[in-house]
């Protein structure tokens, strides 16, 4: 069956059914085009947290899943492919929290929301990287304090840090996405040499040298947006983030030119999802295998931070 066929196939079955899809900016392009909503994490927590159907497709990875099941307790959330975890939050478990919190008490605990949802549940509030600086702000003067604790991703955490000023104790030191921190300056730099014209556009869960030879710096949303609102004169960009970003804004910007910022810039658990599962989950609403399902206790606790983050938002 063709691509475009079982596409048409998904739109008929969810027409049928009390289910909408989300799908991240990461996914395949023949998925960002059968979605109701696509966008990065910030966007689609907000998404999910007002959707009215019984039942969520959630083309992400697991701790997305988590988070819409935390904010639907009463819905069923769905996962195409169970195995497309993310190795960023692996960094940080619940346990490795506690005892941070243990050897800096009254420090605020920060979590990304690229974490599980018994880390979530550990916290005060959450952040995506759309709105970490400002999260860590807010959460420093409500505590009083110059220091958070932060995690899973250190990059993003010192991004935090570099901005607003506020020390972020890192959980843990050594935590990154593979996707992001495999960019070096040399890579930004080669690529910049190659297109001399481009401006550069990087995630900032890269590293600092790399962030700061960029001409922005921003979340997949953010990037997208500046790519919208680029002015006239502006035909080329250099992407440093994931190639499903580039891919989609190829489609919908195709006036301008795109390069990665180095070649293989894939999140493989990202990619873990396809049409046929999907296809498959609108024909299995009910397959157990494939529902997220976050237990009552650590949902009630894990929907504080999450609440917090969407009003600090």
């Amino acid at each position: 069956m063709n691509v475009k066929h079982l596409q048409d196939e998904i739109l008929k079955l969810k027409s049928q059914n009390d289910v909408i899809i989300l799908a991240h900016y990461y996914q395949p392009i023949e998925i960002q085009e059968i979605a109701d909503f696509l966008g990065d994490s910030l966007k689609l927590s907000r998404t999910a947290k007002e959707a009215s159907t019984e039942y969520i497709i959630f083309a992400g990875v697991d701790f997305m899943a988590e988070t819409a099941s935390i904010l639907n307790q009463d819905k069923h959330v769905l996962i195409p492919n169970p195995e497309s975890c993310c190795p960023m939050a692996a960094f940080l478990t619940p346990e490795k929290v506690l005892e941070f919190k243990k050897n800096f008490p009254k420090t605020p605990t920060v979590v990304y929301v690229n974490s599980t949802a018994t880390v979530k549940a550990e916290s005060d509030i959450c952040c995506t990287s759309a709105n970490a600086v400002n999260i860590v702000k807010k959460i420093s003067k409500e505590f009083e304090v110059n220091k958070v604790l932060f995690g899973p991703d250190a990059n993003l955490g010192d991004y935090a840090e570099q901005f607003s000023k506020i020390k972020t104790i890192k959980m843990p030191p050594e935590g990154h996405c593979y996707v992001h921190s495999q960019i070096s300056i040399e890579d930004i730099r080669a690529t910049k040499n190659q297109y001399p014209n481009a401006k550069v556009l990087v995630h900032p869960e890269c590293i600092r040298e790399v962030r700061e030879f960029a001409d922005f710096v921003g979340s997949t949303s953010q990037m997208y947006n500046r790519i919208k609102n680029a002015s006239s004169d502006e035909h080329e960009f250099i992407i440093g983030t994931e190639i499903g970003l580039l891919e989609r804004m190829s489609q919908d910007f195709p006036d301008k030119k795109y390069y990665l910022a180095k070649e293989k810039l894939i999140c493989y658990n990202m990619k873990k999802h396809n049409l046929e599962l999907i296809k498959y989950l609108l024909e299995n609403l009910d397959d157990k295998f494939h529902e997220v399902k976050v237990p009552s206790e650590i949902a009630k606790k894990a929907i504080q931070p999450i609440e917090k983050m969407l009003l600090y938002s």
